[in-house]
């Protein structure tokens, strides 16, 4: 993979939560708040994907652990997986970078099922270079997270859900630049999930909150104040179905979510030394205080079960990317398999763009 140093230099800053200075004048009008281990934030579900992200609410699948794996237990099938592969940052000329995604369900009877899935972001081939530009060696960073989780319906209508993850980031492990050796970071989080499924025959509202990746903070080098967080996250999502005949109906659905990380106010000392310093709990509460907001609104058409449409909105504040891009999905579904695509409308410059903008994500969903 041939980039140039800029693109090193922004790629290495993404994916170790720090700002990327080179982009002051972007960043001087937007909130500064960086998390390591970013790939826990991309959606990892192509049905998802082309319904602008919106996930925590909508009609239960065999993906639904990624986003809210209180649905499970409303699925009808006693076990089931599924697949998504999401290439990243093609539309920037890089290559050779994707998440791959799987997961797999089995309810142990009608009301509780157990949950696991895996995430790996493979992020190919980087050449590691020190303040001056020289190369000081290659690195084929990547992240990995493992979860396995517990859900369980409480009545008829609503369910709740609990999952732990143990999170791994190989950046630039044996790397040694301007005095400071690089080691991989480790940490564990969990889930908190709740889903309230008031639809009958297939028609009515849901509801959804999720506290995703609650957990300590995730450290590269043996500075304990260098320890970076990860994207703690609150998310709370809704939905309404609606029968337009025997064979077509409609979801319309929207997200919420709030980035549970603090701001960086500013590049100085005091200011780096009390962002590291900040404890992880004050952490989620002084998050409340900046931008760090998402919404999603998403549209799923269904006919006959088998063959799905799909679009969405995904919203970002202003002051925080400001990434603002339509999405389009489809799915068919054929016996016990469904397969989907999802594609970003490419739009923004910088900052703004996503990163996923022109890309087209594959997913498979197994239901047995």
């Amino acid at each position: 993979m041939k980039n140039t140093f800029h693109m090193k230099l922004a790629i290495a800053a993404m994916l170790l939560g720090a700002p990327i200075v080179g982009a002051a004048q972007e960043v001087n009008s937007i909130d500064i708040v960086t998390n390591s281990v970013p790939f826990l934030r991309i959606s990892p579900d192509a049905r998802a994907g082309g319904m602008g992200e919106t996930g925590i609410a909508t009609a239960p699948d065999a993906a639904s652990s990624f986003y809210n794996l209180s649905k499970i237990p409303f699925l009808a099938g006693a076990k089931g997986g599924s697949l998504t592969y999401t290439p990243w940052m093609t539309n920037f000329g890089v290559d050779g970078t994707h998440l791959l995604a799987a997961s797999a369900y089995y309810k142990l009877d009608s009301t509780q099922a157990i949950v696991a899935g895996i995430r790996y972001f493979n992020l190919g081939a980087i050449e590691l270079t020190d303040v001056e530009g020289k190369s000081v060696g290659r690195s084929r960073p990547n992240e990995w997270s493992a979860e396995l989780g517990y859900t369980r319906q409480l009545s008829g209508k609503l369910s709740v859900g609990v999952a732990f993850r143990y999170i791994y980031s190989n950046l630039a492990n044996g790397a040694a630049m301007n005095g400071i050796n690089y080691k991989a970071g480790q940490t564990v989080a969990g889930d908190l999930s709740v889903y309230y499924n008031g639809r009958e025959e297939g028609e009515g509202w849901a509801f959804g909150a999720v506290l995703s990746n609650l957990g300590g903070k995730i450290a590269y080098t043996d500075n304990a104040n260098q320890k970076q967080y990860i994207p703690s996250n609150l998310g709370v999502g809704a939905s309404y179905a609606t029968m337009l005949d025997e064979q077509q109906s409609l979801t319309i659905g929207a997200d919420v979510n709030k980035l549970l990380v603090p701001a960086l106010k500013g590049n100085d000392a005091a200011s780096m030394e009390d962002y590291h310093n900040k404890g992880v709990v004050a952490g989620w509460i002084n998050s409340f205080g900046n931008s760090a907001y998402t919404a999603s609104l998403g549209a799923e058409y269904d006919y006959n079960k088998q063959f799905f449409a799909r679009g969405g909105y995904f919203f970002d504040m202003k002051d925080a990317a400001n990434r603002r891009y339509f999405t389009l999905g489809a799915g068919v579904a054929y016996s016990f398999a469904t397969i989907n695509l999802s594609y970003i409308i490419p739009s923004g410059t910088g900052l703004s763009r996503s990163p996923l903008a022109n890309t087209l994500r594959v997913g498979a969903e197994l239901k047995f």
